[in-house]
């Protein structure tokens, strides 16, 4: 094991600093939806009940801040003995659970008010509430949308996406090997001086990231280039389509095409990329499964995965060539 030298290290410049540290953050989410917005990925997670078993079986060693079981009304009303099953399960609406209404069908013949029943606002047991409804306004009506629970400031969405969860010291993994794979790009320590680092201080930075990498098992190159997240060189690739990346694409904005571009594009043209893709009953934002890709490729592969995106590819190229 490497010893880190006690001297002040240097930062990353911001932007690149800045981009390693969001992927330890959620996507975005909006007003209407049930879900919290850019928060850390060990917030407490949202788990569909049809999905309780395989989510809770595949983490064992539980989620750092809980979870919250969301019931679907319709069978939570219907079916007899619904709340023993759950009960069963250790599953207690207000504890651990909430009605969760989507629908204005399940808004209107299950009416929560009509029940009794007020919307939760603690993420914690107890939950201070039953249920958490985005309903979405009618045609005839857009004021009469439906949302309760979670809607106030700073208490937006009542948790995450289940997939989307990591431990803290998994999101600090994961930022480090993100860093290294920075730094194996064939261009970072010019691309940094051209951003404002000093040469020396690109090294040193450079030096403590690999060492930090290195104690923590997350440079092995065999598995890194098994993973399609380098190639035989030890140069960052992008995962779909493994062409080597230079570090300016963390820098650089993606092009808009001519007559329909927009001032605010954040969007720059490598991102964040899933190796295995994130689905349910699975956690894969983890180390060796997260590398950097061009933002093009990372829409084609979408939630699809590598293999199957790669089989379409090649299908598509199969038929056009059918026409040569």
């Amino acid at each position: 094991m490497k010893t880190l030298k006690k001297t002040k290290v240097p930062n990353l410049p911001d932007f690149i600093q800045t981009k390693i540290y969001k992927t330890g953050q959620t996507r975005g989410a909006d007003d209407d939806v049930i879900y919290q917005n850019r928060v850390g990925r060990n917030s407490t997670v949202l788990i569909p009940y049809d999905f309780y078993d395989v989510c809770v079986h595949a983490k064992p060693e539980g989620f750092e801040n809980g979870f919250i079981v969301l019931i679907d009304p319709d069978k939570f009303f219907t079916i007899p003995d619904y709340e023993t099953k759950l009960k069963s399960q250790n599953i207690i609406l207000g504890e651990n659970a909430l009605l969760l209404y989507g629908t204005r069908t399940q808004w209107e013949t299950y009416n929560p008010t009509a029940k009794g029943l007020i919307p939760a606002t603690s993420r914690v047991s107890p939950l201070d509430g039953k249920f958490i409804s985005r309903v979405a306004s009618t045609t005839s009506d857009e004021k009469n949308r439906e949302n309760h629970g979670f809607t106030t400031t700073g208490k937006k969405g009542a948790g995450i996406r289940v997939y989307e969860y990591a431990s803290k010291k998994i999101i600090d993994q994961c930022r480090i090997q993100l860093e290294y794979l920075f730094w194996s790009c064939y261009d970072s320590i010019e691309r940094c001086v051209t951003f404002g680092l000093k040469r020396e201080d690109a090294m040193v930075r450079k030096e403590y990231n690999e060492t930090n990498a290195e104690n923590d098992g997350l440079n092995c190159k065999e598995t890194l280039l098994q993973k399609r997240m380098i190639d035989i060189d030890g140069h960052t690739v992008c995962p779909l389509c493994l062409e080597k990346l230079s570090s300016q694409g963390f820098f650089d904005k993606v092009a808009q095409a001519e007559g329909r571009s927009v001032h605010d594009l954040t969007v720059t043209q490598i991102n964040l990329f899933h190796i295995q893709e994130l689905r349910i009953g699975q956690y894969n934002h983890t180390p060796y499964n997260l590398g950097w890709g061009h933002h093009h490729c990372n829409v084609v592969v979408k939630d699809t995965g590598i293999k199957e995106t790669l089989e379409w590819m090649q299908g598509v190229l199969e038929r056009n060539n059918q026409l040569s």
